[in-house]
Formats: C-alpha cells, sequence, structure tokens
C-alpha cells in the first residue's frame, strides 16, 4: 500500500431523501415505511453501504458490467475497475495470484445529519427530522385515488456530513480514484434510497475536498 486518500464534505438533499428499514410490526395507524435511524439517538441516517451500493451499480452500467442474473458484478480480472474499487469476493479471487490487492479500495462512512440541518429542522418543529408522505396509486379508468399510503422521508434542504477513505496501492495511479469520482458525479444525476423514479433522492455533493484540503468539483467531470 501507498497511501490513502480521503474525500470529505456534505450530501444535500435536493428532494426528500428515503433510505428505508423494516419494521418488526404494523400498528393500526402506524407507518408502515420508516427510514432507518441511529438505535442511539433516533435521528436519521444514510448507511455507507447504502451509498457504495448505488455507486457501485451505477458504475456497473456505465462500465459495461452488469450481468444477466442481476447480481453484483465480480471477476477474476485483476485489472476490473468494479472488483478493484469495491472489492471482490474471496470464492472470486485469482488463486494464481492470491497476494494481489482485491479488498475494496473504497470505504464509505455512514453519513449523519450535520448540527445546522438538526437545529433547522428542530426551530421549525421537526422534531424526529423527517415529514410524512402520503401516496396513492390513480385507478386508470375511474381516475380515482386509491390505497393511500403513508411514507417517511428526510425532506429536502437536509444535509448529510460525508466521508470516505480510499486505499491507492503503488501500481494504480489515479485511474481508480477518478473512476470513483465519476461515480459519485452519475450518483447526482440519478437517485439515491427508495423511490428514485417518484422524485425522492436527488442529491449534490457539496464542499467536497481532498486530504490536503484541495477542493473536488464534480462539475468538471465530463459524462
Amino acid at each position: 500500500m501507498l497511501t490513502y486518500k480521503s474525500l470529505t464534505g456534505k450530501i444535500y438533499c435536493v428532494t426528500g431523501l428515503r433510505v428505508g428499514t423494516s419494521t418488526g410490526s404494523v400498528e393500526i395507524g402506524g407507518n408502515d415505511n420508516p427510514v432507518i435511524r441511529n438505535p442511539y439517538n433516533d435521528e436519521p441516517y444514510i448507511p455507507g453501504s447504502s451509498i457504495k451500493g448505488k455507486v457501485r451499480s451505477i458504475l456497473e452500467w456505465e462500465q459495461g458490467k452488469v450481468i444477466n442474473n442481476g447480481k453484483t458484478h465480480s471477476c477474476t480480472d485483476i485489472d476490473c475497475p468494479i472488483c478493484n474499487i469495491f472489492g471482490v469476493s474471496a470464492s472470486d479471487r485469482i488463486e494464481a495470484d492470491s497476494n494481489s490487492p482485491r479488498v475494496s479500495r473504497a470505504i464509505f462512512r455512514d453519513a449523519f445529519l450535520t448540527e445546522d440541518t438538526k437545529k433547522w429542522l428542530k426551530d421549525r418543529d421537526i422534531v424526529k427530522f423527517t415529514e410524512i408522505k402520503y401516496e396513492n396509486v390513480i385507478n386508470r379508468c375511474t381516475a380515482k385515488a386509491e390505497h393511500p399510503r403513508p411514507v417517511e422521508r428526510i425532506p429536502a434542504g437536509a444535509e448529510f456530513d460525508f466521508s470516505l477513505s480510499f486505499r491507492k496501492f503503488k501500481e494504480d495511479g489515479e485511474k481508480y480514484w477518478e473512476i470513483l469520482l465519476r461515480g459519485l458525479k452519475l450518483l447526482e444525476n440519478d437517485s439515491l434510497g427508495g423511490c428514485g423514479s417518484r422524485g425522492y433522492g436527488r442529491i449534490e455533493f457539496r464542499d467536497l475536498r481532498d486530504e490536503n484540503g484541495e477542493k473536488i468539483d464534480l462539475k468538471s467531470i465530463r459524462l
């Protein structure tokens, strides 16, 4: 290993964000579509696994790595950018070259609400930091709304602290780092979390800086 690179900044919610979780029981009149929360302070957050999984999925499409069965891409090509950035399972390692660095280079951290966002929401009496949006199905024949359901999401305008670490090996150069940044740019054009096709999950990465404090401008990346 040569060094660690890092990236810090903010995830800004342009639209409402929903990263859901399962509920153990459904109460009458209760919310059966909750967002994931920190069990210690009950505050919503974005798991690093959710950010990593979405960036990986988008880059698999962009790199032509999506396979017919829809499963996560994994191969034995030692130059595969997906496997080198996000890791590969032990069963797919190349036995003849088992010492090659096939671990995940990108380490995504959980993203928590900024202190300014928590104050902003509390000042508006949004004490649970979320909103309930009601959705329904439109009957194609009668044009009436049917089957209303509550969906919990984090309001537009909220910000999360974002950070990741990146293992950079001697032979890598800048190629994997640049592909990862491209994945973040692609995510801005897509959506994070659930219900993306219905307007949820549009985000922006703001004030991104590397380990030297240098600003990273995703707008300069051409897609």
